[in-house]
């Protein structure tokens, strides 16, 4: 914990630091699924449960719009909900992260129920949309700024899922396309937000400590997925099971 108030640039610095040591791009279950180690149905666990966290995204998006004091904030961050929401039906990264679960073979009813839900995921994603709602509004959009480090990422699954599955192709991939400019154009402006508004130590810690939280929730979602389906035995009951 910083003892004096940082620059914004050595917030910046502080920050990217976060997602350089705990983004989730670092965890064996991504760096298998990029290098073609995992076998279709890993896969598909893999997309099953990451649905859960694109379709509650515009919940936490919302229940955070609904606290923005000001309507410049508010059209800013309504773009983040019309962006996997969509404008009209079939539009926008939930229906686009269907189209990938629809090509991996996984039937679309079953995805939408969540029956096949790890638990780990529904408790990471939830603690998410509450952490959202709960904390300052600066916290809450410190909180998104895991975008920062999205595109690298994108690039390195949709180049090395391309390269290593024949059962994946570019229009299973759709989702990733966009995000490609939406991620770069949220993640300026949550950064510039927080750069202008985190001037204490007490405010810079907790906008360091909400993006290590984020961080947490991504990574245990893929330590849920390793252990349920790439280590042997461990599949919850009630669960997806690989055909």
């Amino acid at each position: 914990m910083s003892v004096a108030p940082l620059s914004p640039d050595e917030l910046e610095t502080a920050l990217r630091a976060i997602g350089a040591e705990r983004y989730h791009n670092r965890h064996p279950f991504h760096r298998a699924l990029h290098d073609g180690k995992l076998n279709k149905g890993q896969v598909q666990a893999w997309a099953l449960n990451r649905y859960y966290y694109q379709a509650r995204i515009p919940a936490k998006d919302a229940t955070l719009l609904a606290r923005l004091p000001t309507a410049e904030l508010r059209r800013e961050w309504r773009r983040r909900i019309e962006d996997h929401d969509g404008d009209t039906p079939d539009t926008g990264g939930i229906a686009r992260w269907l189209r990938l679960t629809d090509g991996l073979g996984l039937n679309r009813e079953y995805v939408e129920s969540l029956e096949g839900l790890l638990p780990g995921t529904h408790f990471a994603v939830d603690a998410y949309v509450h952490f959202v709602g709960e904390k300052t509004i600066l916290e809450a959009i410190a909180s998104s700024l895991t975008e920062l480090f999205s595109p690298t990422i994108i690039s390195e699954r949709v180049s090395g899922m391309l390269r290593n599955y024949d059962f994946i192709t570019q229009e299973t991939l759709a989702y990733f396309t966009p995000r490609l400019t939406q991620a770069p154009r949220d993640s300026d402006f949550a950064l510039a937000y927080v750069k202008e508004h985190a001037r204490t130590v007490e405010q810079q810690n907790a906008v360091l400590n909400a993006l290590k939280f984020k961080c947490s929730v991504l990574w245990s979602m893929l330590d849920a997925l390793d252990y349920a389906y790439v280590a042997p035995g461990n599949i919850p009951p009630g669960v997806f099971r690989p055909a």
